[in-house]
């Protein structure tokens, strides 16, 4: 079952969350996941996190990672084809593309395919400018008061 919402109204009355709302609209529009290859996502500190594929079959020339604006997308597709006589073929080594949205500020920090696992390694790196800060709080001289007006009580408003 597929539910689509509509969020007009909330673009209305809310500013700088249009990047929230088209995130989940683009989730809602994507095809249903498929099970291949099988991967898992582990998070690995406060802003790390590792992605491990199993991408039995495949070599490092026939893989490809491509890290897009918020978006991650790791595809394989094999070289050439076999035209071995299986008796029984249970190794999927068929194209893939698998898509992972990324939220602001994650940057891939390493790749590794060994024994038939992709590993990738991904790291949420926020500026400086965005990081928390302590303000000092100074001590003895009163900051300068506004310039403030007042009514004069002999002057009467006509």
């Amino acid at each position: 079952m597929r539910t689509v919402f509509d969020f007009s109204p909330l673009y209305r009355s809310s500013i700088g969350f249009d990047r929230i709302f088209g995130a989940i609209e683009a989730a809602s529009r994507l095809d249903p996941p498929g099970n291949w290859p099988p991967y898992d996502i582990v998070k690995t500190d406060d802003d790390e996190y590792r992605i491990t594929m199993a991408v039995a079959g495949f070599s490092r020339d026939e893989l490809t990672i491509t890290h897009e604006p918020n978006l991650l997308v790791v595809s394989g597709q094999k070289a050439g084809q076999d035209n071995g006589r299986y008796l029984h073929h249970g190794i999927a080594e068929r194209t893939f593309q698998r898509r992972f949205e990324l939220a602001d500020h994650v940057k891939i920090v390493a790749a590794n395919l060994e024994n038939g696992l992709l590993t990738v390694d991904l790291k949420r790196e926020l500026p400086e400018a965005m990081k928390p800060r302590r303000i000092d709080i100074a001590t003895g001289t009163a900051l300068p008061k506004a310039d403030r007006r007042q009514i004069d009580s002999e002057k009467r408003a006509a």
